[in-house]
Order: C-alpha cells, then sequence, then structure tokens
C-alpha cells in the first residue's frame, strides 16, 4: 500500500526540511561556498574585489591553466608558505579542478586551521573554463589545453 508520493517518489522519499531549517541550512552553506560567475563578476568589477583566489593544484596544473591573478599555493604547502604569500585580514577563495576534486575543500581547511577566512569556490576551474573565462597559463593568456585532472 502507497502512502502518497513519498512511498514511490526518492525525491521526496525524505520529507524537505521545515523553511526555517532550510533557510539556516542555505545560509550557513553561503558563508563556505561561492561559485565562479560570482567570483568572476567580483573580479572583474572596478576596484579591489576584497578577497584573494587561491589555485591549490600541482604547478603541472597551473601552468596549463589558472584563474587570472590567483595566488599558486598547492595544498601541502600551505602551512608553510601562506603566512608570507596571503594577508590573514583578507577572505581567501580556494579552488581545485573542479566538482570531482576535494583539493579546495582540503586547502581551504588547512588555511582555516591557520586562522584565515576562507571560501571554496564550487565549480573549480573546469567550470571557470566551461563558463568561457579568460585564464591564464604558464605560456600566458588562455585559451590552451586546460588541465583536465585535479593536479593535487
Amino acid at each position: 500500500m502507497t502512502t502518497g508520493p513519498a512511498a514511490v517518489n526518492p525525491v521526496l522519499g525524505f520529507a524537505p526540511a521545515d523553511p526555517a531549517t532550510a533557510a539556516a541550512h542555505f545560509r550557513a552553506s553561503l558563508a563556505f561556498h561561492t561559485d565562479v560567475a560570482d567570483v568572476a563578476a567580483a573580479l572583474s568589477a572596478d576596484g579591489d574585489p576584497g578577497f584573494v583566489v587561491l589555485d591549490s593544484r600541482s604547478t603541472q596544473a597551473w601552468d596549463r591553466g589558472h584563474v587570472p591573478g590567483a595566488v599558486h599555493l598547492p595544498t601541502a604547502l600551505i602551512p608553510e608558505r601562506a603566512g608570507e604569500l596571503l594577508d590573514r585580514a583578507v577572505p581567501v577563495v580556494t579552488y581545485c579542478w573542479g566538482p570531482s576534486c576535494n583539493g579546495a575543500a582540503r586547502a581551504a581547511l588547512a588555511l582555516a586551521e591557520l586562522g584565515f577566512h576562507v571560501k571554496e569556490m564550487l565549480g573549480g576551474f573546469e567550470y571557470w573554463v566551461r563558463e568561457g573565462l579568460a585564464y591564464d597559463t604558464g605560456r600566458g593568456p588562455g585559451p590552451a589545453a586546460a588541465a583536465d585532472d585535479c593536479g593535487c
């Protein structure tokens, strides 16, 4: 015997949260994440965006393509180099290759543990390229063959 849509529909197998709980969850999520479009818009606006972008991938991946103006700091080097490359008063937006890579989350964790304010850019460099946004390479401005791997 079915009892309604939840019994046959995997989307509603777990009922949605009440609106107040959902609002609190999504508000908290936005404190931790941003997306490619918002980062690109902030970087292209006049003036200081108020944050620095950090690419946490390997040097090989960085050389194949990265967000213009980003700081290159592979995750493994964050504990020893973040203090000299970054200002703790300036929020940091981390990115790695894309949604299948958790390098940006690991970098964000390492930075937060060092006292930095940090967000993760959802989609990473993969979605930066998919959006058709300009990027730099080790040989100058893209487009070029973008790194299609994490390089973490």
